[in-house]
């Protein structure tokens, strides 16, 4: 079957949606806001970590040539001339020869410290321990910028602030950072027959399930959702509702893209912003709309749930990533072999629902039984989506096939956490 009607490509709608958004601009924020935000500028490190040498463990501070043979048969033994805490200063210890002083984790050492040996390698006495076991030069002592020395630098731009980064920032002293903040995504569900999740159904209504999954979508990316809520299919009331989504940095619409007689969402961004494109060469969600409306970005997602969150996944995730900064906007597709043969019929590229999991030596793809764009059971049972090229096609079980992961991999990408054995068990 040969199509007339002219439709974007997949990768040319995904070219055309991230080409036209720019990151946001850069703020500076308290590092406890920060989380999963992009740097804005490379981090210098202003001292060093640690800032003193300090002990590795719990034990006595002592020098080597006073432990030098000891052993269980013949410790050395050593008189203790004083204790030091983590976070007390040790000025006014000093060790001399014979002489040991007791040291906890953390604690800066005193003057004269060679090395620290542990304290499971003594037996104390209230005023004297014997040292069973000899210690090498600097033996559990951190030295000064171990870790990160002064006028390092520690973090780029670019960079992801994961947990680990903030904690590096804090512990040289950066109670702030600058960096690319959360975009602001409006929401917005269109259609006469939409009642959200608490309300009675009358005839021919359906409930608005795609806007509770948007929401959880976005706040899962870091950005923050601007629910707009359902609005008839009135001409007026959609253009009012437009009007308040582009105060945020993104809108994304669901509904109202196709060719129906009260699919308004495409006239209006025809008529009162702009339209660049409102079909993609996609099975499921071809009616999808990409333009502005008073400057701000629009993606018009089909209503069908299906559709609305396959959308999601190929244009409005990479769009909500370059607005915060990210380089990387799509997810890295992995191969997996089908589980069972497919027949492929239709033209367009297809995105079918599947559940991937680890067996043997490589990832397995199940595809759904339920393939409807209106079946999202589907999307709940599987963790990705199974891409298959433009055009007829037959596939044998055992094929490989390109599969985007609709979850984290932790879960399925770990040939242990299939073999029977719990990856979590200690």
């Amino acid at each position: 079957m040969v199509s007339c009607r002219r439709m974007l490509s997949v990768d040319a709608a995904f070219r055309a949606i991230t080409g036209a958004i720019a990151p946001l601009p850069p703020t500076r924020l308290p590092l406890a806001a920060a989380a999963g935000l992009v740097l804005a500028e490379d981090v210098v490190a202003r001292e060093s970590i640690p800032p003193f040498a300090n002990s590795a463990m719990d034990g006595y501070a002592v020098r080597v040539a006073d432990v030098a043979g000891a052993s269980e048969a013949a410790p050395a033994v050593l008189r203790v001339i004083g204790a030091i805490a983590a976070g007390q200063d040790p000025t006014g210890l000093q060790l001399a020869p014979g002489t040991a002083i007791k040291i906890m984790t953390g604690a800066p050492v005193p003057a004269g410290t060679e090395a620290v040996v542990m304290r499971e390698d003594t037996r104390e006495h209230p005023e004297r321990v014997e040292v069973t076991c000899p210690a090498d030069l600097h033996e559990n002592v951190r030295a000064v910028g171990e870790d990160i020395a002064a006028g390092t630098t520690v973090l780029r731009a670019g960079a992801v602030l994961k947990p680990a980064n903030l904690a590096v920032l804090a512990s040289i002293g950066h109670a702030e950072v600058l960096a690319v903040r959360r975009p602001r995504v409006a929401l917005l569900a269109t259609g006469d027959e939409l009642r959200t999740a608490d309300q009675a159904l009358g005839p021919g209504q359906i409930r608005a399930s795609s806007m509770y999954a948007l929401e959880a979508l976005v706040r899962a990316l870091g950005a923050e959702p601007v629910q707009l809520g359902i609005v008839a299919d009135d001409r007026a009331a959609l253009e009012a509702a437009l009007a308040r989504g582009a105060a945020a940095d993104l809108l994304v619409t669901t509904g109202g893209v196709s060719v129906g007689d009260h699919d308004l969402v495409k006239e209006l961004l025809s008529a009162a912003g702009s339209m660049a494109f409102w079909r993609v060469d996609m099975q499921p969600g071809k009616p999808l709309a990409f333009g502005t409306f008073a400057g701000t970005p629009v993606i018009g997602l089909p209503g069908n749930p299906v559709s609305t969150l396959v959308g999601f996944e190929l244009f409005v995730r990479p769009a909500i990533r370059k607005l915060g900064g990210h380089a990387q906007l799509r997810r890295p597709p992995i191969q997996a072999a089908l589980a069972a043969g497919h027949e492929k019929r239709g033209l367009r590229r297809q995105f079918l629902r599947a559940d991937v999991r680890w067996e043997n030596a490589g990832f397995v793809a199940t595809l759904d039984g339920a393939q409807g764009s209106h079946q999202v059971s589907g999307m709940a049972r599987g963790n990705a989506l199974v891409v298959l090229p433009e055009g007829p096609g037959t596939f044998a079980a055992g094929d490989l096939v390109e599969v985007v992961m609709l979850e984290e991999l932790e879960a399925y990408g770990r040939p242990e956490h299939h073999s029977g054995r719990d990856p979590d068990a200690v």
